[in-house]
């Protein structure tokens, strides 16, 4: 399936993949895509396993010679193991930490050069003229090097596995906070480092104009579920916090 979340004019933010594994065994994750003037940005293409029907999805709405470039929200290798293949195809270029760029070449890509370290403090990053995101860094969350990256038009925030869920009930969107909330408590406390960590990221978040939380896996959260994530995510004891 793929769901556009958001159009105006010629730009257009899609899930283009959500819950599926294809060919691959794992954890299902959620793919996006947002173009733009002929341009397109991927986050998280996954593995090589979705690359075809990805692909074949992506060029339903563009051409994949237009993907300008691709952001990693961490190192794992359900966010980035076909990246080979996106690159040779694509030639795009590839945002992630600064922390990861010197261990992705041990994935023998082809192109490391393309690969563009994101500083600790986060960047605004323009992948074509007037084409903008917005990094915002996540550390710790589960990543040392976790990043977020925000579209400001859509005000779409993609927070890889920050509101993760292990599974839903296959809508794209959370209706019922509470009633959704076992499906992501055992991850977050296990996954994520603090909950200094959190309320850092929480504190960068609503300094900026956010609608929708994008995770990586699972629904996605606005309105209401998004408020209600972040109250929780705030006063949440997790990772080290429950070694005290």
């Amino acid at each position: 399936m793929t769901e556009l979340l958001y159009e105006n004019g010629e730009h257009r933010y899609f899930l283009l993949g959500f819950g599926e594994s294809s060919r691959e065994e794992g954890i299902p994750s959620n793919q996006y895509l947002v173009t733009r003037d002929g341009h397109a940005v991927l986050f998280d293409p996954g593995g090589s396993g979705l690359f075809p029907i990805l692909s074949a999805r992506l060029s339903e709405w563009s051409d994949l010679a237009s993907v300008r470039a691709i952001f990693l929200s961490h190192q794992d290798p359900d966010v980035s193991a076909g990246l080979d293949i996106w690159m040779q195809i694509t030639g795009a270029r590839v945002y992630l930490s600064r922390l990861w760029t010197r261990f992705m070449p041990h994935m023998d890509l082809t192109h490391p050069d393309r690969l563009l370290p994101v500083p600790d403090d986060g960047a605004t990053v323009e992948v074509a003229p007037g084409f903008l995101f917005d990094i915002l860094p996540a550390h710790f969350l589960h990543s040392p090097g976790q990043i977020n990256v925000l579209d400001p038009v859509s005000r779409i925030l993609f927070t890889g596995d920050i509101g993760a869920a292990e599974r839903s009930n296959g809508t794209i969107f959370v209706d019922d906070f509470a009633e959704h909330l076992p499906h992501i408590e055992g991850f977050h406390r296990r996954y994520m480092a603090s909950r200094k960590a959190l309320r850092k990221w929480i504190r960068e978040v609503e300094r900026r104009d956010v609608d929708t939380i994008a995770p990586q896996h699972g629904p996605l959260y606005r309105g209401p579920a998004k408020d209600a994530l972040l109250r929780w995510l705030f006063d949440l004891r997790c990772g080290v916090d429950l070694y005290e």
